[in-house]
């Protein structure tokens, strides 16, 4: 069995797989062209990001069974072509869902009391407490759409700080916990001072969380996307935080980024992502809830794990 790696990642996952008699390449550094020249010698394919695996890297490949992308989300891969041809698609989202969930907590807790702009103002010598007063976890009622892994983890985590918690995903119910209250929409548009995003990025999801759906809200409320930046119309969250009905936002995630979420898009920014870059009621940070040398090494390890389990030799 021939394994082609074609995204840097832990070398725990090619030593896995080699020590359990595979033979990897790893092909870090080639174009899509030289992808398509090659991958039909291949039995599986291990990604991240950097390509998207359609319908014409797919269909002169007689040999490939199994793609596993490193991370969670799957929109860069045809998975409805790969199903036809009887190829098994696998992710980890196990693997960072714990990072997601700190990060998601750690943006939250920054925007609430004040601490980036608390941080620059000291830095420029002023000291204004009255006006960086913060605001407590406690009490506050956080809705949570898509509970999944991430949603899941976020939820647990907040679990510590005696909030309401309440959750909904349209594919899953009988999810009610200790720590959580599974709910309808209506139910968080009624209730909720914070929304946190965790969908994956479908046809479905995206810019789902738009103007209407903003203003649906009875609170005033904050936005917390860590799950994938097209989920969310900035334009939409631009006009509620200027006219007051979004407080603040924390985005790991932006719909302006690059499909491989190295950087953002190559077209001029728009005005309304330049008005998020000058806000202080925004926290960004580039695509790295995920992104910690923990999940690496896991998401790594439990790729290649499941990768075995559908190769065996």
């Amino acid at each position: 069995m021939k394994i082609l790696i074609v995204d840097s990642n832990h070398s725990i996952l090619h030593e896995t797989l080699i020590s359990n008699g595979f033979s990897c390449d790893l092909f870090w550094d080639k174009s899509v062209n030289e992808l398509k020249s090659i991958l039909q010698n291949y039995d599986g394919l291990i990604i991240r990001s950097r390509f998207k695996i359609d319908k014409s890297l797919l269909e002169n490949c007689p040999n490939l069974k199994c793609i596993g992308r490193v991370g969670a989300g799957m929109e860069n891969i045809d998975l409805v072509y790969a199903k036809e041809r009887g190829i098994v698609c696998l992710c980890v989202p196990e693997g960072n869902r714990d990072a997601v969930g700190e990060q998601a907590i750690g943006m939250l807790l920054m925007l609430f009391n004040n601490l980036k702009k608390a941080d620059n103002e000291i830095r420029q010598g002023k000291w204004l407490r009255e006006e960086n007063r913060g605001l407590e976890l406690k009490g506050k009622t956080i809705g949570i759409i898509g509970f999944g892994n991430m949603g899941i983890s976020f939820a647990q985590k907040l679990s510590g700080f005696d909030c309401k918690i309440l959750a909904f995903d349209k594919y899953k119910n009988g999810f009610t916990n200790e720590f959580v209250k599974e709910s309808t929409i209506q139910k968080i548009q009624d209730e909720c001072d914070v929304i946190s995003i965790h969908l994956p990025l479908t046809n479905e999801t995206r810019f789902m969380i738009n103007d209407s759906f903003i203003k649906g809200f009875k609170k005033n409320i904050y936005i917390i996307n860590t799950a994938r930046g097209k989920c969310l119309d900035t334009a939409a969250l631009v006009e509620a935080i200027k006219c007051g009905k979004v407080l603040g936002a924390c985005l790991d995630v932006l719909e302006f980024e690059s499909d491989s979420f190295e950087g953002f898009e190559e077209n001029q920014l728009p005005e309304s992502m330049k008005y998020l870059i000058q806000s202080d009621k925004v926290i960004l940070s580039p695509h790295i809830a995920g992104w910690t040398h923990e999940s690496n090494f896991k998401m790594s390890e439990l790729i290649a794990i499941k990768m075995l389990s559908v190769l065996k030799i």
